[in-house]
């Protein structure tokens, strides 16, 4: 756990031969302008999510931990295994296959939601399948040809199938990224 204090020393660092800023340098930093840093043992379990199998690995982990209750009824749905629905998510004639956890706002339409899937808030899911994936809050993902799996989407993230013409692929990609076209 940092303080706002980690801020500054994230300023001053520069990236290492990786070209990433590393937590050991930001410390390093606030113990040579005299911060206090002090240690802490986690009991328990922890995971190193810096990359995206740890994050789906943790996700996975996560969602087991899901109430093994009956999953709710609705019309035109197929709602199977252990999924959580956040306050005023929507899911209109879909298939949501537990465990998934399906953020407050969402609307999941004429889709399917796998198994070992975060849907974030106020997510827009329609005429696609994903699984075991996540996807961060204010994102849409609409009408893509082929199931999304083992991926993690950011937020405000749009991804949608388009008729353009010419048909060519088109990307906004952040640093270290990795993407599958097939």
């Amino acid at each position: 756990m940092f303080s706002a204090d980690v801020l500054a020393p994230v300023k001053r660092i520069k990236p290492s031969f990786r070209n990433e800023l590393e937590i050991t340098d930001a410390i390093q930093d606030l113990i040579d302008h005299g911060l206090e840093v002090r240690p802490h043992l986690v009991q328990g379990w922890w995971k190193d999510t810096g990359k995206l199998e740890d994050m789906l690995e943790a996700n996975r982990i996560v969602l087991d931990t899901l109430d093994k209750g009956l999953p709710p009824k609705l019309a035109g749905c197929s709602i199977e295994g252990r999924v959580e629905i956040g306050e005023g998510a929507e899911i209109i004639d879909s298939v949501v296959r537990g465990p998934v956890i399906l953020g407050a706002g969402a609307r999941v339409e004429h889709a399917f939601i796998g198994p070992y899937t975060s849907i974030g808030d106020r997510c827009k899911i329609t005429r696609c399948e994903i699984e075991n994936s996540i996807v961060l809050a204010d994102s849409e993902i609409r009408d893509v040809p082929l199931r999304i799996d083992g991926s993690l989407i950011g937020r405000n993230v749009k991804i949608v199938k388009t008729d353009i013409k010419p048909k060519a692929y088109r990307f906004m990609v952040g640093d270290n990224s990795e993407v599958g076209v097939s």
